[in-house]
């Protein structure tokens, strides 16, 4: 094993007894800190009184003086996008382009069916009318976000999808988020953060519209505002810290591993990232790479916190245990660094995404691969997807029976109803069962007349 000195990560063996108690742990990744329920229905409550005048009361001072609006307009929309290198502007266009480019593979389309008889239904699906994206200013990936966050919704041609962001020391909005808000098809943007920005999205101010759904992720308390307004509005789940699982094998560089776990490790000290490998002389080549690659790391602090207090490498048996362990772990992203990438994809079963060989870096899909990189986290990889047009879609069945089809069907849905105690159910049935019975029997006679 690595030394003392390099040791960064710790390590787990499956083959050591008390590897199933240590491997739970790992997996149970629940939320960490989180604003109380409690807060954040007091700031609900606040905005849904105060409108416009608690949201500018939330402002920094300092940006608070600057401002003339909530609403960022179109002279300083296009200020900010003129500010923005050319160079940016190009790559934030580019993977707004790509990603737009997937997910119209996906879009679901209604439809409808006819039977003998008189059956006729099927499914419509519509788009949301307003969608409401959050995004944290601080956060690093904020340009990235929205464009992730948004493109899926324009896809679907949303009628209208606004914004959220707080604005900076100066009132304004960074313009690399306002350039991201542009190419991917935000259609207004406003100045608000945090939870109260959450709380306007779902019941709306005199400036900011209520929204159908809110989407992004941000700091904890507007994470737990995010719960406090669900069923108001639809909203995306809690947003865990991110995660990176690396299953390799000999064919792997330890380099680009090492490489692979700080691209998580730099965003957050509450990031996880775990090696999987059944190559043991891989283990103390990553941690020496890890150690080396740590010294002038611009981040150094925040990555090795998540290094050496969430981080793990696991030692297998063979590469098939390392799959079954990765799938138990069901990380937000998963990267194949092994020789049969393609070959391993078949047995995997949970992921948020799945980034196949050697040259396919995460960050690649964290900005412009295609897919969403918006994914489930904390083990939800189980049984949630990444962020897709479904989520902007709503369905809406509809059915239409003519007589000869609820005579056919009637009497089974009465005994169902009989089955159930449902009376009126049962009743609803026969009264129309009557009328069609009256009717036929009406014909019958009129045609033993003409007779």
């Amino acid at each position: 094993m690595a030394s003392r000195a390099t040791k960064l990560l710790r390590v787990l063996k499956s083959d050591d007894a008390s590897f199933e108690s240590n491997f739970a742990e790992l997996c149970d990744r629940g939320a960490e800190a989180a604003a109380t329920g409690k807060d954040a229905r007091k700031i609900i409550e606040r905005v849904r009184e105060g409108g416009d005048d608690e949201l500018f009361a939330r402002i920094p001072k300092a940006a608070r003086a600057k401002l003339t609006s909530l609403e960022v307009d179109r002279e300083e929309w296009d200020e900010a996008c003129e500010r923005v290198d050319a160079g940016d502007r190009a790559a934030l266009g580019k993977a707004s382009m790509r990603v737009r480019e997937f997910h119209r593979k996906r879009i679901p389309s209604s439809w409808e069916m006819r039977e003998e008889g008189g059956g006729y239904f099927g499914h419509r699906v519509r788009a949301l009318d307003r969608v409401g994206v959050y995004v944290d200013a601080s956060s690093l990936s904020a340009p990235s976000s929205v464009v992730m966050h948004t493109v899926p919704a324009s896809v679907v041609e949303v009628p209208e999808i606004v914004l959220t962001v707080a604005p900076g020391r100066d009132g304004r909005v960074a313009p690399e988020i306002l350039t991201a808000a542009r190419v991917a098809g935000v259609h207004r943007v406003f100045k608000a953060g945090g939870a109260w920005a959450i709380a306007a999205l779902a019941w709306g101010t005199e400036t900011i519209p209520a929204v159908d759904k809110i989407i992004g992720a941000g700091e904890p308390a507007a994470e737990a505002a995010k719960l406090g307004v669900a069923g108001r509005v639809s909203v995306t789940p809690p947003t865990g810290p991110g995660e990176l699982c690396v299953v390799a094998d000999r064919s792997a560089t330890p380099a680009w591993v090492a490489a692979d776990l700080l691209s998580q490790a730099e965003q957050s000290e509450f990031g996880r990232v775990v090696l999987i490998t059944h190559t043991k002389a891989l283990v103390t080549r990553v941690q020496d790479q890890l150690a080396r690659q740590l010294k002038g790391f611009e981040r150094t602090k925040t990555a090795k916190e998540c290094l050496t207090t969430r981080g793990a490498v696991v030692v297998t048996r063979n590469l098939q245990e390392s799959i079954t362990l990765a799938n138990r772990y069901a990380p937000e992203h998963l990267l194949l660094a092994i020789e049969d990438p393609d070959g391993a994809l078949k047995t995997v079963s949970s992921a948020g995404a799945i980034f196949l060989g050697h040259y396919t870096p995460v960050a690649v899909g964290d900005y412009l691969a295609g897919p969403n990189s918006v994914l489930p986290t904390g083990g939800t990889a189980r049984f949630a997807s990444p962020l897709g047009v479904e989520d902007f879609l709503k369905r809406t069945s509809f059915t239409r029976f003519e007589p000869p089809k609820l005579r056919e069907l009637g009497s089974e849905a009465m005994r169902l109803a009989g089955v159930e105690g449902l009376e009126g159910h049962g009743k609803a049935i026969d009264l129309r069962l009557q009328k069609i019975r009256r009717a036929r029997r009406e014909r019958e006679a009129a045609r033993e007349m003409e007779i």
